[in-house]
């Protein structure tokens, strides 16, 4: 009787641990990463002009893992740029990803031109796998999709 209720318990503590689990993780997955892009912290508030860039190269390969679907930008080096990028799908669906620097003058056969710096803009993996699965991979693959905005720096930006 008593091994019985050792093995009851063991296993009722391990479903519970394992739901448990799982609802982190949902939770996570919906706060992380931005998939509706309004955090405020990422784009910049400017009354000034502010322009757009779209991606010179494209990056799609999501089953090499982590940091495999990105988009190569170029910004003028006297431009402050924002520190997430949109993915506008024609369905009226947009994605946003983390702008990273480079330091590089050439990434990925782009080279930049003078006067400009380049930067990687990364979309989250599963989100990329998931508009594939919907085919929408032709969407993903086309420049104009993409996009960045910069503005031009200013004192306190610099």
């Amino acid at each position: 009787m008593r091994k019985k209720f050792f093995k009851f318990r063991f296993f009722f503590l391990f479903v519970l641990s394992l739901v448990a689990i799982l609802c982190i993780f949902y939770f996570l997955d919906m706060r992380f990463p931005l998939r509706d892009c309004t955090a405020k912290w990422g784009f910049i508030n400017t009354v000034s002009n502010k322009y757009y860039t779209e991606a010179e190269e494209i990056t799609i390969r999501p089953w090499r893992g982590q940091h495999n679907v990105y988009a190569v930008f170029m910004v003028p080096k006297t431009y402050q740029y924002e520190y997430l990028f949109r993915l506008n799908l024609p369905s009226n669906q947009t994605y946003c990803g983390v702008i990273h620097r480079t330091h590089q003058s050439v990434v990925d056969g782009v080279v930049a031109k003078p006067g400009y710096y380049l930067l990687k803009g990364y979309l989250n993996t599963r989100i990329a796998l998931n508009l594939i699965i919907q085919g929408k991979l032709n969407q993903l693959k086309q420049s104009h999709n993409w996009e960045l905005g910069y503005v031009k720096k200013t004192r306190k930006s610099s």
